[in-house]
């Protein structure tokens, strides 16, 4: 057995055995790791789901044609290169069936992460920079604490990102009192 297989192999295992409190993502050959969601972050995805969901994947006041799914498990490279975002979309054109199993090998369109103390650095320094060579067209991070949506476009061949800031109080903050 090569090196290089063993060392995927064994980030594999580390994967598939975290602790229940844990969640991980392979990342240009390493493992990271960081807690469960606390309730700030996992409310903020569950309120943008629900914003999403009708409009973009059931076509209920929008234009529908999109799965938009919490949490999937996607393999940019099968087993080497995993990553676990809050929220993803793809296009029914192109994910038009949904995988059997967890390993979703398909590009999102779409990506949001909710930023929080344990993942900002990962999301800004590690995952950000990943997404763009994988063309996945949009990134959104949003940030519960400061109520803030940043939203990336993918432009000049996948070298830039566009940008622009908006308040989303709104979505959350009565839920929050």
């Amino acid at each position: 057995m090569n090196h290089q297989f063993a060392k995927i192999n064994d980030l594999v295992t580390q994967h598939e055995f975290l602790p229940e409190r844990l969640t991980g993502e392979i990342i240009n050959g390493q493992i990271h790791t960081q807690p469960r969601s606390a309730w700030a972050h996992a409310l903020a995805s569950s309120s943008l789901g629900d914003e999403w969901v009708g409009p973009f994947q059931k076509g209920r006041g929008g234009p529908g044609g999109q799965w938009i799914i919490d949490e999937p498990e996607v393999h940019f490279i099968l087993d080497t290169e995993v990553t676990a975002p809050d929220i993803a979309g793809w296009r029914k054109e192109r994910l038009q069936e949904p995988p059997s199993g967890h390993k979703i090998q398909v590009i999102p369109g779409w990506i949001c992460e909710i930023i929080s103390p344990s993942s900002k650095s990962t999301d800004r320094e590690i995952k950000m920079p990943l997404y763009a060579p994988y063309q996945v067209s949009y990134l959104w991070l949003v940030d519960p604490k400061e109520t803030l949506l940043e939203a990336y476009k993918l432009e000049g061949g996948g070298l830039l990102w566009g940008h622009l800031v908006i308040k989303i109080s709104y979505l959350w903050n009565h839920l929050m009192r």
